[in-house]
Protein backbone atom coordinates (compact mmCIF):
# COMPACT_ATOMS: atom_id res chain seq x y z
CA UNK A 1 0.00 0.00 0.00
CA UNK A 2 2.86 2.33 0.84
CA UNK A 3 4.35 1.72 -2.60
CA UNK A 4 1.01 2.42 -4.29
CA UNK A 5 0.61 5.69 -2.39
CA UNK A 6 4.17 6.65 -3.25
CA UNK A 7 3.59 5.85 -6.90
CA UNK A 8 0.36 7.87 -6.94
CA UNK A 9 2.09 10.77 -5.23
CA UNK A 10 4.89 10.60 -7.80
CA UNK A 11 2.38 10.64 -10.65
CA UNK A 12 0.46 13.59 -9.17
CA UNK A 13 3.68 15.56 -8.65
CA UNK A 14 4.83 14.96 -12.21
CA UNK A 15 1.39 16.03 -13.53
CA UNK A 16 1.58 19.21 -11.40
CA UNK A 17 5.07 19.92 -12.71
CA UNK A 18 3.84 19.45 -16.28
CA UNK A 19 0.96 21.83 -15.59
CA UNK A 20 3.09 24.92 -14.87
CA UNK A 21 0.90 27.79 -16.11
CA UNK A 22 1.78 29.92 -19.10
CA UNK A 23 1.88 33.45 -17.68
CA UNK A 24 0.60 36.17 -20.02
CA UNK A 25 1.20 39.92 -19.67
CA UNK A 26 -2.00 41.98 -19.92
CA UNK A 27 -1.33 45.76 -20.00
CA UNK A 28 -4.02 47.60 -18.02
CA UNK A 29 -4.30 50.12 -20.90
CA UNK A 30 -5.98 47.50 -23.12
CA UNK A 31 -9.72 47.89 -23.68
CA UNK A 32 -12.34 46.06 -25.69
CA UNK A 33 -12.30 44.45 -28.15
CA UNK A 34 -8.75 43.47 -27.14
CA UNK A 35 -9.58 42.64 -23.51
CA UNK A 36 -12.40 43.33 -21.05
CA UNK A 37 -11.02 43.89 -17.54
CA UNK A 38 -13.43 43.34 -14.67
CA UNK A 39 -12.19 43.85 -11.11
CA UNK A 40 -8.66 43.71 -12.44
CA UNK A 41 -9.13 40.39 -14.27
CA UNK A 42 -9.56 39.76 -18.02
CA UNK A 43 -12.88 38.08 -18.89
CA UNK A 44 -13.27 38.33 -22.69
CA UNK A 45 -11.85 39.94 -25.82
CA UNK A 46 -9.78 39.10 -28.91
CA UNK A 47 -6.46 38.75 -27.07
CA UNK A 48 -8.00 37.01 -24.04
CA UNK A 49 -9.69 34.41 -26.26
CA UNK A 50 -6.52 33.92 -28.29
CA UNK A 51 -4.25 33.53 -25.24
CA UNK A 52 -6.68 31.14 -23.56
CA UNK A 53 -6.92 29.03 -26.73
CA UNK A 54 -3.13 29.06 -27.07
CA UNK A 55 -2.57 27.76 -23.52
CA UNK A 56 -5.30 25.11 -23.95
CA UNK A 57 -3.73 23.84 -27.18
CA UNK A 58 -0.25 23.85 -25.62
CA UNK A 59 -1.77 21.80 -22.78
CA UNK A 60 -1.11 24.10 -19.82
CA UNK A 61 -3.28 26.48 -17.73
CA UNK A 62 -3.31 30.18 -18.66
CA UNK A 63 -2.39 32.72 -15.99
CA UNK A 64 -3.05 36.41 -16.69
CA UNK A 65 -0.97 39.14 -15.05
CA UNK A 66 -2.57 42.58 -15.40
CA UNK A 67 0.22 45.17 -15.30
CA UNK A 68 0.72 48.88 -15.94
CA UNK A 69 2.02 49.18 -19.50
CA UNK A 70 5.27 50.72 -18.25
CA UNK A 71 6.01 47.62 -16.13
CA UNK A 72 5.36 44.92 -18.72
CA UNK A 73 8.89 44.79 -20.15
CA UNK A 74 10.68 44.86 -16.77
CA UNK A 75 8.36 42.10 -15.51
CA UNK A 76 9.32 40.00 -18.56
CA UNK A 77 13.02 40.70 -17.92
CA UNK A 78 12.70 39.57 -14.30
CA UNK A 79 10.87 36.34 -15.24
CA UNK A 80 7.49 37.43 -13.82
CA UNK A 81 5.60 36.63 -17.04
CA UNK A 82 6.38 34.35 -20.00
CA UNK A 83 4.46 35.68 -23.01
CA UNK A 84 3.57 39.14 -24.28
CA UNK A 85 1.21 39.48 -27.23
CA UNK A 86 0.25 42.38 -29.47
CA UNK A 87 3.75 43.85 -29.62
CA UNK A 88 6.22 44.81 -32.34
CA UNK A 89 10.01 44.68 -32.24
CA UNK A 90 10.10 48.33 -33.34
CA UNK A 91 8.31 49.26 -30.08
CA UNK A 92 11.12 47.70 -28.05
CA UNK A 93 14.40 48.97 -29.57
CA UNK A 94 16.34 48.46 -26.32
CA UNK A 95 14.90 45.06 -25.45
CA UNK A 96 17.23 43.22 -23.09
CA UNK A 97 16.86 39.54 -22.29
CA UNK A 98 16.48 36.38 -24.33
CA UNK A 99 13.20 36.23 -26.24
CA UNK A 100 11.87 34.48 -29.32
CA UNK A 101 9.29 36.24 -31.50
CA UNK A 102 6.31 34.61 -33.21
CA UNK A 103 5.38 35.20 -36.82
CA UNK A 104 3.22 38.35 -37.34
CA UNK A 105 -0.26 37.50 -36.04
CA UNK A 106 -2.23 40.76 -36.19
CA UNK A 107 -2.34 43.89 -38.29
CA UNK A 108 -2.33 47.07 -36.22
CA UNK A 109 -3.69 50.25 -37.80
CA UNK A 110 -3.57 53.51 -35.82
CA UNK A 111 -5.95 56.21 -36.99
CA UNK A 112 -6.64 59.84 -36.25
CA UNK A 113 -10.38 59.88 -35.62
CA UNK A 114 -13.05 62.53 -35.31
CA UNK A 115 -16.81 63.17 -35.56
CA UNK A 116 -18.71 62.94 -38.82
CA UNK A 117 -19.22 66.72 -38.89
CA UNK A 118 -15.44 67.15 -39.31
CA UNK A 119 -13.64 66.78 -42.68
CA UNK A 120 -13.40 63.15 -43.81
CA UNK A 121 -9.66 63.48 -44.62
CA UNK A 122 -7.13 65.44 -42.59
CA UNK A 123 -3.44 66.27 -43.04
CA UNK A 124 -2.05 66.06 -39.49
CA UNK A 125 0.74 68.52 -40.34
CA UNK A 126 -1.85 71.19 -41.12
CA UNK A 127 -3.92 70.86 -37.97
CA UNK A 128 -4.15 74.05 -35.89
CA UNK A 129 -2.62 73.97 -32.40
CA UNK A 130 -4.88 71.85 -30.13
CA UNK A 131 -5.12 68.90 -27.72
CA UNK A 132 -5.83 65.43 -29.04
CA UNK A 133 -6.90 62.28 -27.22
CA UNK A 134 -4.11 59.77 -26.51
CA UNK A 135 -3.47 56.78 -24.24
CA UNK A 136 -1.13 57.16 -21.28
CA UNK A 137 2.21 55.45 -21.95
CA UNK A 138 1.58 54.90 -25.68
CA UNK A 139 4.04 56.30 -28.21
CA UNK A 140 2.85 57.81 -31.49
CA UNK A 141 5.95 58.08 -33.72
CA UNK A 142 4.15 59.81 -36.62
CA UNK A 143 2.85 62.57 -34.31
CA UNK A 144 5.91 62.97 -32.07
CA UNK A 145 7.42 65.84 -34.06
CA UNK A 146 4.13 67.76 -33.68
CA UNK A 147 4.13 67.13 -29.91
CA UNK A 148 7.77 68.23 -29.69
CA UNK A 149 7.04 71.41 -31.67
CA UNK A 150 4.15 72.27 -29.31
CA UNK A 151 1.73 72.10 -32.25
CA UNK A 152 -0.33 69.27 -30.77
CA UNK A 153 -0.80 68.44 -27.10
CA UNK A 154 -1.46 64.99 -25.69
CA UNK A 155 -4.51 64.61 -23.50
CA UNK A 156 -3.88 61.19 -21.95
CA UNK A 157 -6.54 58.79 -20.73
CA UNK A 158 -5.91 55.49 -18.96
CA UNK A 159 -7.10 53.29 -21.83
CA UNK A 160 -8.27 53.44 -25.42
CA UNK A 161 -11.99 53.27 -24.62
CA UNK A 162 -11.77 56.31 -22.31
CA UNK A 163 -10.10 58.24 -25.15
CA UNK A 164 -13.09 57.51 -27.41
CA UNK A 165 -15.63 58.33 -24.68
CA UNK A 166 -13.99 61.76 -24.29
CA UNK A 167 -14.04 62.31 -28.05
CA UNK A 168 -17.72 61.34 -28.16
CA UNK A 169 -18.36 63.93 -25.40
CA UNK A 170 -16.44 66.47 -27.56
CA UNK A 171 -13.71 67.07 -25.00
CA UNK A 172 -11.44 67.43 -28.06
CA UNK A 173 -11.93 67.35 -31.83
CA UNK A 174 -9.48 64.56 -32.64
CA UNK A 175 -8.11 61.44 -30.97
CA UNK A 176 -5.91 58.47 -31.85
CA UNK A 177 -7.35 54.96 -31.88
CA UNK A 178 -6.54 51.59 -33.34
CA UNK A 179 -8.95 50.21 -35.93
CA UNK A 180 -10.21 47.38 -33.68
CA UNK A 181 -11.31 49.67 -30.86
CA UNK A 182 -12.95 52.11 -33.27
CA UNK A 183 -14.96 49.29 -34.92
CA UNK A 184 -15.99 47.92 -31.52
CA UNK A 185 -16.94 51.34 -30.15
CA UNK A 186 -19.00 52.25 -33.23
CA UNK A 187 -21.11 49.07 -32.97
CA UNK A 188 -23.14 50.55 -30.10
CA UNK A 189 -23.65 53.99 -31.69
CA UNK A 190 -26.35 55.04 -34.15
CA UNK A 191 -24.93 55.64 -37.65
CA UNK A 192 -24.98 59.45 -37.39
CA UNK A 193 -23.04 59.40 -34.08
CA UNK A 194 -20.36 56.93 -35.20
CA UNK A 195 -16.77 58.18 -35.14
CA UNK A 196 -14.69 58.10 -38.33
CA UNK A 197 -11.05 57.64 -39.23
CA UNK A 198 -9.73 60.81 -40.92
CA UNK A 199 -6.05 59.87 -41.33
CA UNK A 200 -3.99 56.67 -41.14
CA UNK A 201 -1.09 57.35 -38.77
CA UNK A 202 0.67 53.99 -38.74
CA UNK A 203 0.19 50.44 -39.99
CA UNK A 204 2.26 47.49 -38.86
CA UNK A 205 2.15 43.81 -38.13
CA UNK A 206 2.38 42.72 -34.50
CA UNK A 207 2.85 39.37 -32.82
CA UNK A 208 3.85 37.72 -29.56
CA UNK A 209 7.21 37.08 -27.98
CA UNK A 210 8.14 34.40 -25.49
CA UNK A 211 10.78 34.36 -22.77
CA UNK A 212 13.42 31.84 -23.85
CA UNK A 213 13.61 29.79 -20.65
CA UNK A 214 13.86 25.99 -20.25
CA UNK A 215 10.82 26.11 -17.92
CA UNK A 216 8.69 27.63 -20.73
CA UNK A 217 7.48 25.41 -23.63
CA UNK A 218 8.75 27.98 -26.13
CA UNK A 219 8.68 25.89 -29.31
CA UNK A 220 5.23 24.46 -28.54
CA UNK A 221 3.93 28.00 -28.01
CA UNK A 222 5.42 29.25 -31.30
CA UNK A 223 4.22 26.21 -33.29
CA UNK A 224 0.71 26.57 -31.84
CA UNK A 225 0.56 30.29 -32.71
CA UNK A 226 1.66 29.50 -36.27
CA UNK A 227 -1.08 26.85 -36.55
CA UNK A 228 -3.72 29.22 -35.08
CA UNK A 229 -2.79 31.88 -37.65
CA UNK A 230 -2.59 29.55 -40.65
CA UNK A 231 -5.87 27.78 -39.81
CA UNK A 232 -7.77 31.07 -39.69
CA UNK A 233 -8.60 30.72 -35.97
CA UNK A 234 -7.09 34.11 -35.08
CA UNK A 235 -8.97 35.92 -37.88
CA UNK A 236 -12.16 34.18 -36.77
CA UNK A 237 -11.73 35.52 -33.21
CA UNK A 238 -11.18 39.05 -34.59
CA UNK A 239 -14.32 38.77 -36.75
CA UNK A 240 -16.35 37.64 -33.73
CA UNK A 241 -15.67 40.91 -31.91
CA UNK A 242 -15.34 43.51 -34.68
CA UNK A 243 -17.44 42.15 -37.51
CA UNK A 244 -14.34 42.38 -39.70
CA UNK A 245 -11.41 40.06 -40.30
CA UNK A 246 -7.87 41.37 -40.72
CA UNK A 247 -7.42 43.71 -43.68
CA UNK A 248 -3.90 44.20 -45.05
CA UNK A 249 -2.97 46.93 -47.51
Amino acid sequence: MRWALGALLGISLSVTAAQTPLRFAVPDSWAMPMVQLERGRPTQGILYDMMLSLATQVGVPAEFHVLPRTRVQSTMEHGGVDVRCFAAQSWLPNQSGDYIWSIPLFFQRDLLISHQDQPARVDTNRLPRQSIGTVLGYTYPTLQNLFDADRLHREDARNQEQVLEKLLARRYRYAVSNQWTLDWFNQRLTPEKQLQGVAILQEQSVGCYVRNDPKVPVQRVLRTLLRMKMSGEIDQIIRLYTGNSEVHH
